[in-house]
């Protein structure tokens, strides 16, 4: 039989709703950290990008001892298992394989927000698996928390997903992650997360498994060490794991091949320990295997027997990567060939199992598939802060035929925006084909919940934003595939593009103030064909954004130290993303991202687009 005084436990939720803080005060309170009292430590995010943007990417399990304080388990020493969980949809690949590792879930909800569309992913993922969730109301020292009102949305988003009658009899507690408390009355807030731990010890089941059966661990995890290479992670759900065995490896396409391993570490805390042995039921992180692969089984040497590789939904979004050639290409990047794209594009397919990754039109370009625009968003950032340089086109949904009928991926979103931006955003959502499924107020906001086609999403937060005075809050999940709806929306306003490179004068930029909004300041260096602004009408308009003022030897009152020139509009790269039309590119280097249009030369442009004019016009295609 497997350690009964084990627990191996995941944390979901939905983005910003507490899981890394709670975390937190569980590594607190059994003496792995200590923490600064900040509410703000987030231990267990580790990756630059995930600090910068105040959310989890990828998942990662640490394991504390907690020793029963009270009842008839008192005094017992427990050992736990944690699996910190991401909760975007985005980075569905990373909860799917993670949850396979644990036997119970922490749901946490935020006491204001209640369940939302992220927390309808993941808690599906686990009612999949046969989790059975301990729910927690975090934040509830919120002024405006509304607690009750929250559990009862639980209870009817686990009856819409079609849980049990086991799961729908769910604990409650009440926490606040960042004060470092949660107990099972909402009023007790003195007592640290000990009662926390004790409904996980006595909810939660120990793992099933046996240790005198053959070995069989499954791999939903990748490390890698400069001394050994890839470190396999994952559950042991069957035999012994010993240092130093013969295993064999049940690979993806059905092979096997013969293994020994190095080492085997346990989890300690926040850390790796050598171990002579893992048991059933345990996670373990394994040294030693060579080309490991994520689903890949680790069984006995002498009877090889692979377990169902993890599954994960396929993606709904596809970009073309491709070498940067435009004029500054190479000037800024370390990495900017396609052989040194294709590369890293590799690496990216070992440990991002959402991702797909096909050859592009020409030996220049990838076709990379993933599960939405902050998956490849990460992806990109990740890529330009390694020193790659690179382009990328305009995010495009990926369409399925469904029963002869041509299909699109539809999200579930929730926005929550005051009532002077309500009017604004609703007329957007009801412009990107959006169908209107509740509406409620919370806190004196408006919460909207609504089902969008996917490819309405690229470019609406912007507009969603500008609607709402920067005040809206909108998330979104992929929920089902559906016959398409509607026409493909465009950018209603054009693009001002440089007639000529060179350095962006002031004098340039004050005369075409009034032409639209500046992406590029005084000084910037720009090249022909690049993108410089939006221009405050339909079409696309070239312009001289290095004009110099023309001197005369006739001397004037100088009025230019009063000019005061817009501020520049600047885009993150996601932003920049969803901005572009077909046939612009976003160019990323370790320093910039900037917009251009494919073709940079005005009259090849031009001869472009009568040639596609020409060319629907014969297919009797008319224009959109």
């Amino acid at each position: 039989m497997a350690d009964q005084n084990l627990r191996n436990i995941a944390i979901i939720a939905h983005v910003d709703h507490g899981k890394t803080t709670l975390v937190d005060a569980m590594l607190s309170q059994s003496g792995v950290v200590q923490l600064d009292g900040s509410g703000e430590n987030c231990v267990m995010d580790s990756n630059p990008l995930e600090r910068e943007r105040g959310i989890t990417i990828l998942a990662k399990n640490c394991a504390v001892t907690y020793t029963v304080r009270g009842g008839p388990r008192r005094g017992e020493v427990y050992r736990v298992n944690i699996l910190d969980t991401p909760g975007h949809a985005d980075f569905g690949g990373e909860v799917e394989r993670v949850l396979r590792m644990a036997d119970g879930c922490l749901l946490l909800v935020d006491a204001l927000e209640g369940p939302m569309p992220q927390t309808r992913f993941v808690l599906s993922k686990a009612l999949e698996l046969g989790l059975k969730p301990i729910v927690v109301v975090n934040k509830c020292d919120r002024p405006e928390a509304r607690i009750q009102g929250v559990v009862n949305e639980v209870f009817d988003l686990l009856v819409d997903l079609g849980a049990d009658d086991h799961a729908l009899d769910f604990p409650v507690l009440y926490a606040s992650g960042r004060d470092g408390w949660a107990s099972r009355s909402a009023d007790v807030r003195d007592k640290g997360v000990d009662e926390l731990f004790q409904e996980i010890v006595e909810r939660v089941p120990p793992p099933k498994g046996d240790e005198s059966a053959q070995l069989q661990m499954l791999v939903t995890n990748l490390a890698w060490s400069d001394y050994v290479g890839r470190i396999a992670i994952g559950r042991v759900y069957a035999g012994v794991m010993r240092g130093g065995a013969q295993v064999s490896v049940c690979c993806a396409d059905g092979s096997v091949r013969k293994a020994r391993i190095l080492k085997v570490n346990r989890f300690e805390g926040l850390a790796r320990r050598e171990a002579d042995a893992i048991k059933a039921g345990d996670l373990c992180a394994v040294e030693g295997l060579g080309k490991i692969e994520i689903g890949d089984t680790v069984c006995d040497a002498d009877a090889p027997l692979p377990m169902a590789r993890v599954k994960v939904d396929e993606p709904t979004l596809h970009m073309v990567f491709r070498i940067n050639d435009g004029p500054f290409g190479g000037k800024e990047g370390k990495f900017v060939t396609s052989r040194q794209i294709a590369e890293r594009l590799e690496r990216e397919l070992e440990t991002n199992v959402a991702l797909r990754v096909a050859p592009g039109d020409t030996a220049d370009e990838f076709h990379v598939s993933g599960r939405g625009l902050l998956h490849l968003g990460v992806l990109l950032e990740n890529m330009r802060r390694e020193g790659f340089e690179l382009t990328v086109g305009k995010p495009e949904v990926i369409e399925r035929e469904i029963d002869g009928v041509k299909c699109e991926p539809f999200e579930r979103l929730s926005l929550d925006v005051g009532g002077a931006g309500l009017g604004g955003s609703l007329e957007l959502l009801g412009s990107r084909g959006a169908e209107i499924l509740k509406m409620e107020e919370r806190a004196g906001r408006m919460h909207v919940e609504a089902e969008i086609p996917a490819r309405g999403l690229i470019g609406l937060r912007t507009r969603i934003m500008n609607a709402s005075g920067g005040e809206a809050i909108m998330h979104h999940t992929f929920s089902a595939y559906k016959p398409v709806r509607g026409a493909t929306q465009r950018r209603k306003n054009g693009v001002m593009i440089a007639l000529e490179g060179g350095r962006v004068t002031s004098y340039a930029i004050e005369g075409l103030a009034d032409r639209g909004v500046m992406c590029v300041r005084p000084g910037d260096q720009v090249y022909t064909g690049q993108i410089i602004g939006e221009h405050n009408r339909d079409n696309d308009l070239v312009v001289n954004i290095t004009r110099l003022k023309p001197l005369t030897n006739f001397r004037e009152t100088s009025k230019d130290a009063t000019v005061v020139l817009r501020g520049a509009r600047d885009y993150s790269l996601e932003a920049a993303l969803e901005y572009i039309e077909a046939d612009e590119l976003v160019e990323i280097t370790p320093q910039s991202i900037r917009m251009r249009k494919r073709i940079l030369d005005e009259s090849s442009r031009k001869r472009a687009e009568r040639a596609e004019r020409d060319r629907l016009a014969a297919a009797g295609v008319g224009e959109e």
